[in-house]
């Protein structure tokens, strides 16, 4: 016989697992039903993907231009999501209240991040997954180690996650959005994202890559389009920023 089900009250928080899987879950749907965000990290890389490589609008060297576009794009996919669509979207929380009222719950500032990292993550599968898609019908022929590919998405996640919650700390919300929104941009077309830093004039290639964008596009360019190993250098570089962005992000992020 079996014996009755016990409905009694059983207060108490939820495990710290469990709440960083709800609220990634939430993060996610909050992006995946965003019209604007859509068209930032879906719409805007697509577009460019299939505009550069069918037009010969720029000087992007020798190799086939598929095969330079495409490294530069994933680049920009994972500075749209983990870095301007989460600084705004982590700004506008903050003003309409929501942090204030998760800030009132059991959740941790350390698991809200952690949360915001894991759905952008996870808004990132889905666009490396069409971006590849796209790309190979387009004629591109990857090369390099899957893993090594992987390991600078990973890398840049981490740098412009950690710069998207340092620039929604230090700034309110409507400034997060024009600031975030400049940078974007500025890193498109100066970042070494569209245009290799190679092909960009000496002064400013250096600085380029030292950027994260650019350390990010040279490294997915170098192991995708030569198939050569794992660039420390790049990857060095990706870590100061993360470093630079965890330390602002500590200091200056809010609840309210």
């Amino acid at each position: 016989m079996t014996s009755p089900l016990d409905y009694s009250p059983a207060p108490g928080a939820a495990s710290a697992g469990r709440r960083v899987r709800s609220q990634t879950v939430l993060e996610l749907g909050t992006t995946l039903r965003n019209g604007e965000q859509l068209l930032l990290t879906l719409g805007i890389p697509l577009i460019l993907l299939v505009a550069l490589t069918v037009v010969p609008i720029l000087d992007l060297g020798t190799s086939a231009r598929i095969d330079v576009v495409t490294p530069g794009i994933l680049a920009l996919a994972v500075m749209s999501t983990a870095f301007t669509g989460l600084a705004i979207a982590t700004g506008f929380d903050r003003r309409a209240g929501a942090l204030k009222f998760l800030g009132s719950t059991p959740l941790s500032r350390g698991q809200l991040l952690t949360a915001k990292f894991f759905a952008v993550v996870v808004t990132e599968v889905l666009q490396v997954a069409l971006i590849a898609v796209v790309a190979l019908l387009l004629g591109w022929h990857p090369h390099g180690s899957p893993f090594e590919v992987v390991t600078l998405l990973l890398m840049g996640t981490a740098a412009f996650c950690s710069l998207g919650f340092a620039l929604s700390g230090v700034l309110r919300a409507e400034a997060t959005l024009a600031v975030a929104n400049a940078i974007y941009l500025l890193l498109l077309l100066g970042g070494g994202v569209i245009i290799p830093t190679d092909r960009l004039p000496a002064a400013w290639s250096a600085i380029a890559s030292g950027l994260p964008s650019g350390a990010l596009a040279n490294g997915l360019r170098t192991v995708l389009i030569t198939g050569a190993t794992l660039p420390w250098s790049c990857l060095a570089i990706l870590a100061v920023w993360t470093v630079i962005g965890v330390i602002v992000a500590v200091k200056t992020f809010r609840w309210e």
